[in-house]
């Protein structure tokens, strides 16, 4: 095995912190920035210090050997990207305040790639003629940037961030699945191997289009995606992707609907309590404007209404809540009185629970008033069923019916079948076996590498600092000279020793530094193992310390060389 240099921390280009950044709100940024892995340079912008960029390092390593695995080809494609692909996708409008857009000195516009299906898409079509030329599997690992309106968790949360992106390009949809599948397995083998606890959820595509979306989600309280989880099969979803079936009921025998007076009751709340009814039997009707036009949305009134799926239904549309201008212009609209019997112009959309024959209190479109008895399908149609309502606990499982458990998550990686979207939208065509021009299918895939650093911090530190799993650490053993100079010179020849049989040695050798302050750093900085040349360095003994377990023991130098070779 080949040497392993030492890297003394005398001579590091990084500070740990004894306190939290004052802006630090989630673990993760807390640690990697006072462990000294690394610093803000400017909201949502990060430097990689030499400790966090050898933990990146070892991610991307692993991502690649597990894309080459399944024949992956790696590329290089420019972060600064030029306007018309992007138009002609649509997503230079699409993607609004998100995208980076710039132009150069002769006023041509360009971005900064947020993810690069259209590039991709272009090279396959430069390079690839034939079918002989397909499947393949291209990938990099580049920088990304989003314009995040509110930067935040560190790493987690950036404009600029590290990704691995990858495209399978294949003549046909069974071979789409294929490559699908590939990826699937891979990313378990990753994230397998980074040490992270993770789940496969099903996810909508959004607006990078396609049919099949899944999402690698990891478990953690700093995370910003909600998952709904069944405890009792293996169903696991984004929120945004648990879909509710339609049941309609029997409604021969409902009553006739009634007026009712219910003055001063605009809000849910105020007509449950009026009526002396739960919220769950009144109908919410919650009015959007779409491109303008006016759109009404209904649920049960015990739910909310997720403007995440709304917005992802009407996508590319612009979806905004109606104004008090908007209800002075149509005096058919009645603010906090509006039900779906009746109304005139507006498109109706409901969540599945309000099926036909479902019976509600709902607005009388009159001010002051709502109206019992109102049944779908009888007094009034939906025009169209969407998912709409944001999930909650308990409620039912798709596939079982089991009550849900809905957990915080982040989003460590995503995979697409994007099919021939981006393909449609720039030609790309290949000669097929026949002789004739075959539109091509593509499929989108994506692992967050800066991100799964802050994943694998939030879910292995502890009340010490982080603990990094061997693979991914930035060294093997983090070697403690207490402070003398006999402390010192041994803590120097185990470090030359271990190296020399390719051990990963951080070692602290700094002079002036108290041995409380070092061992305090070497938990901080969480390398799987932590070697202290101490009390009874003159009889050659050191102590080695397990740093994830806390187990410690006292061994003669050459067993613990022994035991951290083996």
């Amino acid at each position: 095995m080949a040497n392993a240099p030492v890297q003394r921390m005398s001579q590091l280009m990084a500070k740990t912190l004894r306190d939290d950044p004052a802006d630090a709100e989630v673990l993760s940024h807390k640690l990697l920035v006072r462990a000294g892995y690394v610093r803000r340079t400017a909201a949502g912008i990060w430097t990689w210090l030499p400790l966090g960029k050898k933990v990146l390092a070892n991610v991307e390593r692993i991502v690649r050997e597990e894309m080459d695995a399944i024949g992956a080809q790696e590329v290089l494609l420019p972060a600064l990207l030029p306007r018309e692909p992007y138009e002609a996708t649509g997503r230079w409008d699409e993607y609004g305040a998100e995208l980076f857009r710039l132009q150069d000195r002769k006023g041509g516009d360009y971005l900064l790639g947020p993810t690069h299906e259209e590039i991709f898409t272009l090279l396959v079509k430069d390079q690839a003629s034939s079918y002989k030329d397909l499947p393949v599997i291209l990938y990099q690992i580049q920088t990304k940037f989003r314009d995040e309106a509110r930067p935040r968790a560190g790493i987690l949360r950036g404009r600029e961030f590290l990704m691995k992106d990858s495209y399978s390009f294949d003549l046909e949809d069974e071979g789409l699945a294929q490559s699908y599948a590939l990826h699937r397995e891979a990313y378990q083998r990753i994230f397998a191997r980074l040490g992270l606890d993770y789940r496969i959820c099903a996810a909508t595509a959004g607006a990078m289009g396609g049919s099949k979306s899944e999402e690698f989600l990891a478990p953690a309280e700093a995370g910003e995606d909600t998952f709904a989880d069944c405890p009792n099969c293996d169903f696991a979803a984004n929120t945004e992707a648990v879909h509710y079936t339609l049941q309609p009921v029997d409604a021969t025998d409902a009553p006739a609907a009634e007026d009712i007076p219910t003055p001063a009751t605009p809000t849910i709340e105020s007509l449950a309590a009026h009526l002396g009814v739960p919220a769950s039997a009144t109908l919410k009707n919650l009015l959007v404007k779409v491109d303008g036009e006016i759109v009404a949305v209904g649920v049960p009134g015990d739910r909310e209404v997720d403007m995440d799926k709304v917005e992802a239904h009407f996508a590319p549309a612009t979806v905004e809540m109606v104004t008090e201008e908007d209800f002075a212009t149509r005096t058919d609209l009645v603010r906090g009185y509006v039900g779906p019997q009746g109304l005139d112009k507006v498109k109706y959309l409901a969540d599945p629970r309000v099926a036909p024959g479902t019976a509600w209190i709902t607005g009388a479109n009159k001010a002051d008033t709502h109206t019992k008895n109102v049944v779908a399908g009888r007094d009034f149609e939906v025009d169209e069923y969407v998912d709409v309502v944001v999930v909650q606990d308990g409620d039912p499982c798709p596939v079982c019916g089991t009550g849900l458990k809905l957990d915080r998550a982040i989003e460590i990686g995503h995979i697409f079948q994007l099919g021939r979207k981006y393909a449609d939208a720039l030609k790309l065509d290949v000669l097929g076996q026949q002789g004739k021009p075959v539109r091509v299918t593509m499929g989108s895939y994506g692992v967050g590498v800066s991100r799964a650093v802050a994943a694998l911090a939030e879910q292995t530190a502890d009340d010490k600092g982080l603990c990094w799993p061997k693979e991914v650490a930035p060294a093997d053993v983090h070697v403690v000279a207490a402070g003398k100079a006999l402390q010192t010179e041994l803590a120097l020849d185990v470090s030359d020793k271990l190296a020399a049989a390719g051990v990963r040695v951080l070692v602290d050798d700094r002079a002036g530094v108290s041995p409380g302050v070092k061992f305090t750093d070497a938990e901080l900085i969480g390398v799987p193992w932590i070697l202290v040349a101490g009390r009874r360095a003159g009889e050659g003994v050191v102590e080695l310390k397990n740093r994830r377990t806390g187990d410690r023991e006292e061994l003669p130098v050459a067993e613990a060389i022994t035991r951290l070779t083996a």
